[in-house]
């Protein structure tokens, strides 16, 4: 009986928090914190999926066996982001007045975090913003990016900020510096599980030819940008026979038309859809360099010590920057040609870009977070 009433008490004061997880790079950021959530005896942790995107968000909770517990399924068609907030909010408002949590977390600048933060505002519930005080200064550029981070920022109780200069942003802001936590990012905590494991492309590919990894999803690289991207890939493997180019294709259709209309049938150029995440380490490693306009490439690359070509005007990842393992090239045809030949033609340029060691992390970030969390 006594025993009983112990287990009892104990399970009363364990801190119930949930993680809210929407998109693929925000379930590889916060795995690493869900593991370690998991580990601990004095959390009842669990994991809500809004499932902003659906399918790259089941495979990667596969890869650090997560199992969401509550699980919104709010991904639509061609969803306009007005719909998708208003359904995020309606239904987060649900859940949380039926779990009552101590905490939430959640991570980054997508539309899940930002209403996730309002939601928490609207019940008084503290909020946890991993990967906070990135800024490009531009509210509209990336978008909805950084209006989302901003907007999550005025809301939270906690922000882990990644590196130095995402403190130093907060801090410009106004942000009480007892409120902020350099915790480093958990994307490398996520990128050594992920080398422990067995990692394979999964895709045909000429090894005798040096690899260009290519992504492109951001919304302002919808359009015209995305065509001069595409032009300049064209340009590279006519100028360049002993390159080949692996494309994962986003899912989205302004990005699929585009791609495929330019780029499909080339012999150079192996288009597939959207690798899994340990396939997309496997190419990542594989690659000679990489052209992306992903905020998780310009982290995990130079770590791996891949030079990675921005396809964007501006970053709020500088610190990749700074090293010199990164270079903004935006969409400008020439740029990109430019800086892609230069690597692919200069060594000793190519070996100041390729320098393995991350400005962002050690690999032990999650441990960091959940300390300062288990300490109030």
């Amino acid at each position: 009986m006594l025993q009983t009433k112990l287990r009892r008490k104990k399970e009363i004061n364990k801190k119930k928090i949930i993680c809210v997880v929407g998109t693929r790079p925000e379930a590889i950021k916060m795995a690493p914190i869900i593991l370690e959530l998991k580990s601990r005896n004095d959390v009842d942790c669990k994991v809500l999926a809004t499932a902003q995107h659906r399918q790259m968000l089941d495979q990667v909770f596969g890869v650090f066996q997560i199992k969401p517990d509550i699980d919104l399924d709010i991904m639509k068609p061609n969803q306009k982001l007005t719909k998708l907030t208003s359904r995020l909010l309606l239904n987060l408002d649900k859940v949380f007045l039926e779990q009552r949590p101590d905490i939430v977390l959640s991570q980054g600048d997508t539309t899940t975090v930002m209403t996730t933060a309002l939601t928490c505002f609207y019940h008084r519930i503290a909020f946890g913003h991993v990967e906070a005080g990135l800024r490009t200064w531009d509210i509209s550029n990336p978008f909805p990016e950084e209006m989302n981070r901003v907007v999550s920022g005025k809301l939270s109780e906690w922000h882990f900020a990644p590196t130095e200069g995402s403190r130093q942003n907060l801090l410009k802001e106004g942000y009480d510096d007892s409120q902020i936590f350099v915790t480093g990012n958990t994307v490398i905590d996520a990128l050594k599980i992920a080398i422990t494991k067995k990692l394979e492309i999964g895709e045909s590919l000429d090894k005798s030819k040096k690899l260009i990894l290519v992504t492109a999803h951001r919304r302002e690289n919808f359009g015209s940008p995305m065509r001069e991207i595409c032009r300049a890939i064209l340009a590279l493997v006519k100028k360049n026979q002993d390159i080949q180019i692996l494309f994962p294709v986003h899912p989205n259709p302004n990005v699929q038309s585009v791609v495929y209309e330019l780029l499909d049938g080339n012999k150079q150029i192996v288009l597939c859809k959207p690798l899994d995440y340990l396939p997309f380490v496997a190419a990542m490693q594989r690659a000679y360099f990489i052209l992306s306009d992903s905020g998780g490439v310009q982290e995990e690359a130079p770590a791996l010590g891949k030079p990675v070509l921005v396809l964007r005007e501006e970053t709020e990842r500088p610190e990749a920057i700074d090293a010199g393992t990164a270079k903004l090239v935006g969409c400008d045809y020439d740029t990109i040609i430019k800086e892609s030949q230069k690597l692919l033609n200069d060594q000793l340029y190519y070996k100041s870009m390729s320098l393995d060691e991350s400005p962002y992390g050690d690999g032990h970030s999650a441990k960091r977070i959940v300390k300062v969390l288990l300490a109030k």
